[in-house]
């Protein structure tokens, strides 16, 4: 059952624990795995899909051909759904396209900064008991706006070396460039570190279990990636109109992901706690993947009662929460105070699924708390900056004695006469 802190009396201090373990050997193992990669190349990936995937592969690479028999056998409604998915996720993405500047001053000096697609971007779509074509969408597509020149996606086949078609169309619709048939630890170091048939990528994308997310991070600094993700979490910041059917039914869409997902309800009801913990013992067993559910909401899942909304709120800050559900009769009056969330859903209309799949925004979000400081996968994440200066000769001229004086005070003296040389000869002419 999940356990209800009241403020006023437990305090605040064990609202949601997040010191996730990662088990002993992990390390070691995903260690050994990369080496593998790097020094057998192709051969270590045949060599680890059939040790972790039962899978015997002639191939790695996902041919056109089966991606379109994937798109021709596909239920032509689901089809519809990822086309207007897509659809939405292209719109809402377009608008954080940036353009680089230029300005010049009056004694011609020039600066600006351009704004540079990557070459090429890795994608890594989770596999095993389930398919998730949303994440080849909320990943590629932004790679795509952003001007990307080759976007690559890993994904773990079967025991056949077959991909869902559900995947491959999705890579379709979004703009894919190349399918390879391999998941794990080794496909983040195929793409981190290239084989004979995996190319070399610059940014490694995308969720994965706890191999993939220890492989990224070792592999940080050979490639760019986007973040290292946590268990899925949700808050929940609800008044006492909310209905506590829905509420533990949104609590429950993040709890059937993971054992160490968490989910929150914060409110300043009683009663509506109250009825939304027997709400949630109503609907766990309903569900296919009660087992997790259950393991969820027993060991991370939380109902705090808050005395005020102000207090309510400000725990949400806190927590900063991966997704964030504000059931109120006025989100927007409490969305300005709202300093740090993954993403926000307002109103009693918003489940966090509209997110995960079809609303537009990115699903790919912060989690364990880095809300405060990170943001979601965004067209930003998928370019880079490149500043550019010109001086005249009256600029270097004014400018010049400073740079070195500069210099000279942090003890550069090369920086010094890489300047002072220039205006001797300027002098000098």
């Amino acid at each position: 059952m999940i356990r209800i802190i009241d403020t006023q009396k437990d305090g605040t201090d064990d609202i949601l624990t997040r010191n996730i373990q990662v088990e002993s050997g992990v390390e070691a193992t995903v260690t050994e795995i990369i080496h593998r990669v790097a020094d057998d190349g192709d051969r270590a990936l045949f060599e680890f899909s059939k040790k972790f995937d039962q899978a015997t592969l002639t191939d790695l690479r996902v041919s056109e051909e089966e991606i379109d028999d994937a798109v021709r056998t596909q239920d032509p409604a689901f089809l519809e759904t990822l086309r207007l998915a897509a659809e939405n996720i292209r719109e809402f993405h377009s608008k954080q396209v940036k353009e680089g500047f230029e300005f010049k001053r009056e004694n011609g000096v020039v600066l600006g900064q351009k704004v540079l697609p990557l070459d090429r971007v890795g994608i890594y779509v989770p596999g095993g008991t389930a398919a998730y074509p949303s994440t080849v969408l909320m990943n590629a597509i932004p790679a795509k706006i952003a001007g990307v020149h080759e976007i690559v996606m890993v994904t773990p086949p079967d025991k056949n070396g077959r991909i869902p078609s559900s995947i491959l169309a999705a890579a379709r619709v979004a703009g894919v460039n190349r399918i390879f048939r391999i998941g794990g630890a080794q496909a983040i170091a195929a793409l981190a570190l290239g084989t004979e048939s995996v190319p070399k990528v610059d940014k490694i994308v995308g969720p994965g279990n706890v191999y993939v997310a220890t492989a990224k991070r070792l592999l940080f600094g050979t490639v760019d990636i986007d973040m290292i993700a946590g268990p899925s979490e949700i808050l929940v910041l609800a008044d006492q109109r909310t209905d506590p059917a829905l509420a533990a039914a949104d609590l429950l869409s993040q709890a059937e992901h993971d054992k160490l997902a968490s989910a929150v309800l914060v409110t300043t009801s009683i009663q509506l706690a109250l009825a939304v913990s027997d709400e949630l013992e109503k609907q766990i067993p309903q569900l296919p993947r009660a087992e997790i559910a259950r393991a969820s909401i027993d060991r991370n899942g939380r109902i705090v009662v808050a005395a005020t909304m102000d207090e309510a709120i400000e725990l949400a800050n806190r927590i900063a929460p991966e997704h964030l559900e504000i059931s109120t009769d006025n989100p927007f009056e409490i969305l300005p105070r709202i300093r740090n969330a993954g993403s926000v859903f307002l109103g009693r209309n918003v489940p966090e699924a509209l997110g995960d799949y079809f609303a537009g925004t990115n699903h790919t979000l912060p989690t364990s708390g880095t809300a405060r400081f990170s943001s979601p996968l965004s067209v930003d994440d998928f370019v880079k900056r490149m500043s550019y200066i010109y001086y005249t000769d009256e600029a270097l001229r004014a400018d010049g004695p400073h740079v070195v004086r500069f210099a000279r005070q942090e003890g550069l003296d090369a920086h010094a006469e890489s300047v002072a040389r220039r205006l001797r000869l300027m002098e000098e002419s």
